[in-house]
């Protein structure tokens, strides 16, 4: 006597006397077979991205340490480098947090001039930030006009996020990024024409934030260059 939907001795699962059963155990064969594989797969996909991640984290972190360094050894030769614990911890996480972004965010694209193009913008924003928060772009780092370019890290922050990080929408990012480095001393002249500019005058800050501002485009074109091929535009 056969069974239905059981297969007999010497026979295939697909080769059941009735069709419509027997076609209902391949399928939900077949069914969870690509299942475990899909599954097996993507754990071990993820866990080679993860250990790969892992890796590339630890270079960054020996890095940041290196870079530490630097005015650690100054301070013992020097006293125009005066780096509190507090200086060092936020610097340092600064740093790995750049570091930590360009690794989750721009490693996940495969093209290469995505990857320079972040790497260019997140440079251009930590040597703002560095520069402003250290000896501050205009006059000194106690100057309050300085507090402006924090509208930078704003746009770039919001219109990275607005943009969902697409080469497009990151383009426009990065341009308004520039243009807004480059108006904050024009509108200190307007709103502060007393302010102190520091040792370097007017000329000086209108110099360096064009080099700012000129990192800002260079992302930007490249992120434009990026968004030729991407079908999702921002």
């Amino acid at each position: 006597m056969t069974i239905p939907c059981l297969p007999q001795a010497g026979y295939h699962p697909c080769q059941l006397k009735y069709p419509v059963f027997s076609g209902c155990f391949c399928i939900g064969q077949i069914g969870v077979r690509t299942f475990l594989y899909g599954f097996w797969y993507n754990k071990i996909i993820n866990l080679y991205i993860m250990q790969n991640i892992t890796k590339r984290l630890i270079v960054w972190a020996v890095v940041v340490a290196l870079i530490l360094l630097v005015p650690l050894v100054a301070m013992q030769f020097t006293e125009e480098v005066d780096w509190d614990p507090f200086d060092f911890v936020l610097m340092g996480a600064v740093m790995f947090g750049v570091g930590l972004a360009y690794e989750l965010i721009a490693r996940r694209s495969e093209k290469t001039v995505y990857r320079v193009a972040f790497g260019v913008g997140l440079a251009g924003a930590f040597l703002l930030f560095w520069v402003n928060g250290a000896v501050g772009i205009i006059g000194n780092e106690g100057q309050p006009a300085n507090l402006m370019y924090g509208a930078v890290f704003a746009v770039g922050l919001v219109g990275s996020i607005m943009a969902r990080f697409k080469s497009r929408g990151m383009a426009r990012t990065l341009f308004a990024a520039a243009l807004v480095q480059f108006l904050v001393p024009i509108i200190t002249l307007i709103v502060w024409p007393q302010v102190s500019w520091g040792g370097t005058g007017i000329v000086g800050v209108f110099v360096l934030n064009a080099f700012f501002a000129m990192l800002f485009v260079v992302s930007a074109m490249l992120f434009r260059r990026a968004s030729i091929s991407e079908p999702n535009r921002f």
